[in-house]
């Protein structure tokens, strides 16, 4: 209240007196109070011009100060306000104004409240309404959110064609590795079956092979059996024991292979016939074609021989043990001749340079079953023995 303009205090709620013609009063509402900040053409940092409103919050807070600091404290904040709005706006970029709005309110509330609270006013709130920009801004706005919507849309095709290529590419890699699993396993059985195939192609003609082998072998022993020659071809063994030794039977004609200087047996011929005792068997190694006659022929110029040198040197004659081995020997070659005459009947063995390495022995029905050899030496035994009366 004042009176002749002079200011008098405050005057509270209820019945107050108030001189007449002399005073003035003001009505201040401690209420929060709405002030509408109009439209403002801003231009942003980046110089794009936008139109925008606010509204602003304010209460009373000290009636005395609103009174005397300030005419009319309702203009003065929304004046304040709407430089802020400007001054706010034009320190943003365009899409930050759009983008963010409690930043611009706070900037603002916080730009009036210095002012404000002078003039015994406190601004509770700011809130700026709509943010617009030019046609020009809204077109380019139009034309950039249309050109990213396309590229989203071309990302977002592009991304979906290839995943559709890489699973098309997975399929296809999937049914390949099938594709190449069978073939790989259709090979593996027929190169299997092929195998199988040829080793039963190989057994039955090795089979054949040796029914034919066989069949062979019956037809040439018929043919042997019905044929007058007596030419055998006998098994590797056999071959090779007879060439060794045949030289040593009566019916041999070598006559170009080295002469027989010892007749004791080695110890690989004593193991390949199986006797124990090579001295009992050296004692006998030529065996008579003909039999008995032939051997006694032999005994009779081996007797003769010892009784000559046991006269000479005065010895006693062979006893009766060692008439007993040279018989037991004289046995042996009899069997072994037997076995021999037995292997080849009715065959004279006739040996040659082929004979003695094992590889042929051929048989001839024509050989002279006398040995050369005997005849030789029983003319030298008696020459000996003829030499030896003489003497005595």
């Amino acid at each position: 209240m004042t009176v002749f303009g002079d200011y008098r205090g405050l005057v509270g709620p209820g019945l107050n007196f108030v001189p007449p013609f002399v005073s003035d009063t003001a009505v201040y509402d401690m209420r929060t109070q709405t002030l509408n900040v109009s439209k403002q053409e801003a231009i942003t940092r980046d110089n794009s011009p936008v139109v925008a409103n606010a509204v602003v919050y304010i209460r009373v807070m000290n009636a005395e100060r609103a009174f005397l600091e300030v005419e009319d404290y309702k203009r003065a904040v929304s004046n304040l306000a709407q430089t802020t709005l400007r001054a706010v706006l034009g320190d943003m970029e365009l899409d930050d104004t759009l983008s963010r709005r409690r930043e611009i309110n706070e900037r603002i509330r916080e730009e009036l409240a210095g002012p404000t609270d002078e003039w015994g006013i406190r601004v509770e709130s700011v809130e700026v309404r709509e943010i617009t920009p030019s046609t020009d801004v809204l077109n380019a706005m139009e034309q950039q959110t249309a050109a990213e919507r396309r590229r989203r849309a071309m990302i977002l095709e592009a991304q979906g064609e290839r995943r559709s290529a890489v699973e098309r590419a997975q399929g296809e890699k999937q049914s390949n590795i099938v594709r190449a699993q069978g073939e790989k396993q259709a090979q593996i059985l027929e190169a299997q079956g092929d195998a199988v195939s040829t080793v039963l192609r190989a057994k039955a003609a090795e089979a054949m092979g040796e029914r034919a082998v066989v069949d062979k072998g019956i037809e040439t022993l018929e043919a042997i059996g019905t044929s007058e020659s007596t030419t055998y071809v006998l098994p590797q063994e056999v071959s090779s024991l007879l060439g060794r030794y045949g030289k040593h039977l009566t019916g041999s004609t070598v006559s170009d292979g080295q002469q027989l200087e010892s007749k004791e047996f080695d110890a690989e011929t004593a193991e390949l016939l199986g006797l124990g005792d090579i001295e009992e068997l050296a004692s006998e190694s030529v065996i008579d074609a003909h039999g008995d006659d032939a051997g006694s022929e032999v005994e009779a110029v081996a007797e003769s021989e010892t009784m000559e040198e046991a006269d000479e040197t005065g010895a006693e004659p062979v006893d009766a043990d060692a008439g007993a081995a040279q018989e037991s020997v004289e046995s042996a070659a009899e069997q072994a001749r037997r076995a021999v005459e037995d292997a080849v009947p009715d065959v004279e063995v006739e040996t040659g340079r082929e004979g003695l390495d094992g590889d042929e022995i051929g048989t001839d029905d024509s050989v002279d079953r006398t040995a050369p050899g005997d005849d030789e030496t029983a003319a030298e035994s008696e020459a000996e023995a003829e030499t030896e009366t003489e003497r005595n």
